[in-house]
């Protein structure tokens, strides 16, 4: 299958692997509260860090960031980057959308670098360098993933990936969409640190 409607399915298959909520999945099979009543009440790792289970909320961020890159490598060694890129969008909506949990999800950090690792894996080092560099200086997850999202379009666009950095400027436009509850905390300084129980 190629072409215009692989297109289509390309979409729909980084949909279905960017729906699933492993950080749910996972605290539930963990015995763990409802992930969604606790903390800033997000399915992803930094919520379950919140928990107090490590190795859950690594798993998690493993979990969420290979969901994004499957899509993209299944996608694209069907029907070239056109198709991978669809299949990016469509897994980081996935994330933030699930259809499995009425459209409510997470906020895409793992998601969006798992689909940059799939897409372009120098620009994913250099996000999770600048995530590491600001969390280690500043302790805010939110923070370092803003950051780190403002600067990946940008580097994407200076080595000349175009097409990349237009699909990343929509996914990073999302992100602060998504954290924009985050950017009014950071704001007034109440904003949640990496490792404190909320």
């Amino acid at each position: 299958m190629s072409g215009d409607w692989f297109l289509i399915v390309a979409f729909l298959i980084g949909y279905l692997l960017g729906s699933i909520p492993f950080g749910l999945i996972l605290t539930r099979l963990a015995g763990t509260q409802d992930l969604r009543s606790i903390g800033s009440g997000n399915i992803g790792a930094t919520n379950v860090l919140r928990t107090g289970r490590k190795g859950l909320a690594a798993a998690t961020l493993i979990g969420d960031m290979l969901k994004g890159t499957v899509a993209v490598i299944i996608a694209g060694s069907y029907d070239g980057p056109d198709a991978a890129m669809l299949a990016a969008l469509g897994a980081f909506l996935g994330h933030l959308f699930p259809v499995w949990l009425g459209f409510k999800g997470g906020k895409g950090v793992a998601t969006y670098i798992g689909v940059l690792l799939g897409l372009f894996w120098p620009a994913a080092l250099v996000f999770a360098a600048i995530w590491l560099a600001t969390a280690f200086t500043s302790r805010y997850s939110s923070l370092s993933a803003l950051v780190a999202a403002f600067v990946t379009p940008i580097f994407l666009w200076w080595f000349g990936h175009n097409a990349l950095a237009s699909l990343f400027a929509v996914l990073t436009l999302m992100l602060f969409y998504m954290h924009r509850e985050n950017i009014k905390r950071l704001q007034s300084g109440t904003e949640g640190k990496i490792g404190e129980k909320r």
